[in-house]
């Protein structure tokens, strides 16, 4: 059907989409209405579950068989539900595009950039040759500002950055002149510097070409900087839609109004600033607990090539109760000096005292009295848990390997305690991993790393891919986890927010260097350094006007063009 009256790139009226399961009919979208104008940047905004990505996918026809949808979506003028699959692909490029969440789950790892690129041009434009296609795929690169696109086409996925792959995914996206683009939490796991450069592009591509977009997010930074309008949408249905400006002044709606307010804000909530004197005072005078001299870590070379060095002669000191956060983009070094703490890598030169025990040399049968004492908080709890055991067997495994003479129903009880700790039901004990939401997940991983009681807890960006509603509860349990238990903490992030207000002091790292380390506020508000004045200008704030003026003086001081 087409509906040459409407105006929009978009109009989605009364969408209603339902999944069969086999536990029953799951409503994911009610009655969602929504339109994108011509060069329009509408964010749609929301928590996990909240029917956001249900609603990109129908729009490109990519629910799988067990959805079925009632409403229209008319996509420039043509009502994309119920269309054939051969009706759909022929819209999928020229007048609708994706750019997925995980740029290098959508390519294929087999195939070259040109390939992933052509691949589709090949598919609208069967009589292009090899010779065009390549082109074709030079010209995209060179849109999304990737160096030599020339000699980078016959390149791999694998040999690119996650930033670049992402402009990569944008490429193709491009690539057949789509006039709606639907971008799935396109930044969400970048560094905030290279998070910048993604949002200036879409930008950039909405203004050169007259691109309407769709972002989805939970990033509510993000919003305020790139977004023209924002729809929020709560349990399937749009509750609240307004221009951004006009959201974050006044939102609305009480759900809305939590949202905001669960935004980590630079400088607001400073963990430093909010200890007493005493307090201050307490921690500088407390025994150190990690230190590090001309810390120097590398990993051997391969296939003839020399080593690479990827911590390079850093100094630092975490004392007793405090929490120290590592900062920098990745490939710094964060998490390669947190896998040395806990003894997970080996030191190639320098010293490092964790506890008192020397990390250089160190044997591993002499170093395992050592690591009951330390607690480790991986990033990603779905892949750190083993799915096959429950959460009560999940959290025991430290008791079994280091306290082997406790009873099962000692174990038991002390997992019910630690879930109760975290805020969860001791019911929880029965479960499996994937039975529990990220956020879930997130608080049995803490239980786990608190379960032998350490003196010292390393946590490596566990709340990067959080919805921020829940990452500001797992950030509150963490403070007051840390505050009633006393133990010193390496707090490893990219959001320099989320550091600030946990971390009583901050060191920024640099390829393996570390460029700056002193108090929070010294550090945020009076950096030294001109690399911790790009990550801290980088850094989107959850106010359309102060990000605005942010970014007009990041252009101003580092050249790239923010005046749009």
């Amino acid at each position: 059907m087409t509906d040459t009256r409407s105006p929009q790139r978009l109009a989605i009226e009364d969408l209603d989409v339902h999944f069969a399961t086999d536990g029953g009919d799951v409503h994911a979208v009610a009655g969602v209405s929504l339109e994108v104008a011509p060069g329009e940047i509408l964010a749609i905004v929301g928590e996990s579950g909240s029917g956001k990505s249900v609603t990109a996918r129908a729009i490109l026809g990519l629910l799988p068989e067990t959805a079925e949808e009632s409403g229209a979506i008319l996509l420039s003028g043509t009502d994309v539900v119920g269309l054939s699959g051969k009706r759909l692909r022929a819209l999928r490029g020229e007048d609708v595009s994706m750019i997925f969440q995980e740029p290098s789950s959508a390519m294929n790892p087999v195939f070259p950039i040109w390939w992933q690129i052509g691949e589709g041009l090949k598919a609208h434009r069967p009589k292009m040759t090899r010779k065009e296609i390549r082109a074709e795929a030079i010209e995209a690169l060179e849109k999304v500002g990737i160096p030599d696109p020339a000699e980078r086409i016959d390149r791999y996925p694998h040999e690119f950055s996650g930033g670049q792959k992402q402009r990569i995914m944008i490429a193709m996206a491009l690539a057949l002149g789509a006039e709606l683009i639907v971008a799935d939490e396109p930044s969400t796991a970048l560094d905030v510097t290279v998070q910048a450069e993604i949002l200036d592009l879409l930008r950039d591509v909405r203004d050169r070409f007259g691109t309407s977009i769709i972002i989805i997010t939970h990033n509510m930074g993000v919003v305020a900087d790139l977004a023209d309008s924002v729809a929020v949408m709560y349990r399937g249905s749009v509750i609240e839609r307004a221009g951004v400006k006009e959201l974050f002044a006044s939102p609305r709606e009480e759900y809305t109004q939590k949202l905001l307010a669960a935004v980590p804000h630079l400088g607001r909530n400073s963990a430093w600033t909010a200890l007493s004197q005493e307090q201050q005072q307490e921690i500088e005078d407390a025994a150190p607990v990690v230190v590090a001299k001309d810390l120097v870590i590398e990993y051997p070379g391969r296939l003839g090539r020399a080593p690479f060095r990827a911590v390079h002669g850093v100094d630092f000191t975490i004392r007793a109760g405090e929490v120290y956060g590592l900062v920098g983009e990745s490939g710094s070094g964060k998490t390669t000096i947190g896998r040395a703490i806990a003894g997970l890598e080996r030191t190639t030169a320098g010293s490092l005292q964790v506890l008192g025990h020397e990390m250089n040399g160190v044997r591993e049968r002499d170093f395992k009295p050592v690591r009951r004492r330390i607690g480790f908080v991986f990033q990603d709890p779905a892949t750190s848990f083993n799915p096959h055991l429950t959460i009560q067997e999940c959290i025991a495994e430290p008791l079994i390997v280091h306290e082997p003479g406790q009873s099962p129903a000692q174990r038991a009880q002390t997992v019910r305690s630690l879930l109760e700790s975290v805020e969860l039901p001791g019911t929880y004990a029965g479960r499996y991993p994937h039975e529990l939401s990220g956020g879930q997940r997130q608080r049995v991983s803490l239980a786990r790393a608190l379960v032998l009681e350490p003196e010292l807890l390393v946590a490596d960006e566990p709340t990067s891919a959080l919805d921020v509603s829940v990452q500001a509860t797992v950030l509150e349990l963490f403070r007051e986890l840390q505050e009633r238990l006393g133990f010193a903490a390496l707090f490893i992030s990219h959001d320099l927010a989320v550091v600030d207000s946990l971390a009583h002091r901050i060191g920024v790292l640099l390829r393996g260097e570390l460029v700056e380390d002193g108090h929070g506020p010294d550090v945020l508000h009076r950096p030294s350094h001109s690399y911790t004045r790009k990550l801290i200008a980088s850094l989107p704030v959850p106010d359309p006007i102060e990000q605005a003026t942010r970014r007009a003086a990041f252009a101003k001081e580092w050249g790239r063009d923010a005046a749009t």
